[in-house]
Parts: structure tokens; C-alpha cells; sequence
């Protein structure tokens, strides 16, 4: 299997792989990039997650997916959109000293709100323009 952030992955397929093996064909992908990846491992890490959530049938995530496509960015560039959310979302809980009841109900929201002109035009969160 080849991993292509252009085109979804078969999810059966995808989740018949271990964590590892999604890791690392997301990193075999990205060398072929002209872009300079700080941190490869976790950014294939992240991109794992994001693919994980949408093999899974997460609605969140396909509806984040599918809103930030129609919008303008191709698939790559909301799979980042998505992660740049996700890796917000996991500092906060983090550094958060309450627990929450639903932990995960601000990434949802925070995914609810992400729109394409968001990614454009907030430098702060915009993990494909800066």
C-alpha cells in the first residue's frame, strides 16, 4: 500500500495496518514534498491520527474534511487544517488541570468552526501558508 493524502485510503485496508506501519507510509510520502518537515515523525503522527479518525467514520472529522475541501483547500492541505486543530486541542489537555466530562467536546467544537478562510488568514493556526 501507498499512502496519497490526495485520495483517502481504503479504511478497512488502513485499519488492518498497525500504527507503525501507517506512520511510516505517510513518512515514505512526504520526502517526496518540496516542503521542509521540522519534525517528520510527528507530523506523520499527526497525519496518522487525522486518517485514523476518518477511516473510523469520526463525523466530526469527515465533516471538517468535506467543509474545508468544498471551501478551496485540497485534501492535503485539510488534513492539515485538521491537525493543526487536533495538536491545539491536545495541548490544552495537556495543561488543563480540571477533567472535563466530555474531553473531547472543545476539538469538536474547534473543528465545527475551522473554515478554509480561517487556514488562510490566521496566521496562529495556519499549519500549510506560514
Amino acid at each position: 500500500m501507498r499512502y496519497d493524502p490526495e485520495a483517502a485510503p481504503d479504511p478497512e485496508t488502513w485499519l488492518a495496518l498497525d500504527e507503525a506501519q501507517r506512520i511510516e507510509l505517510i513518512m515514505a510520502h512526504h520526502p517526496k514534498l518540496d516542503t521542509k518537515i521540522p519534525n517528520a515523525q510527528l507530523h506523520a503522527a499527526i497525519h496518522t491520527i487525522v486518517e485514523n479518525q476518518l477511516a473510523e467514520k469520526i463525523a466530526v472529522t469527515k465533516d471538517a474534511l468535506a467543509r474545508l475541501c468544498a471551501e478551496g483547500l485540497d485534501r492535503h492541505e485539510a488534513i492539515h487544517a485538521i491537525g493543526s486543530v487536533l495538536i491545539g486541542h491536545i495541548q490544552n489537555l495537556l495543561q488543563a488541570d480540571a477533567k472535563a466530562s466530555d474531553p473531547n467536546a472543545p476539538y469538536s467544537q474547534a473543528l465545527q468552526r475551522l473554515t478554509a478562510s480561517s487556514v488562510w488568514h490566521d496566521p496562529e493556526t495556519n499549519p500549510i501558508r506560514n
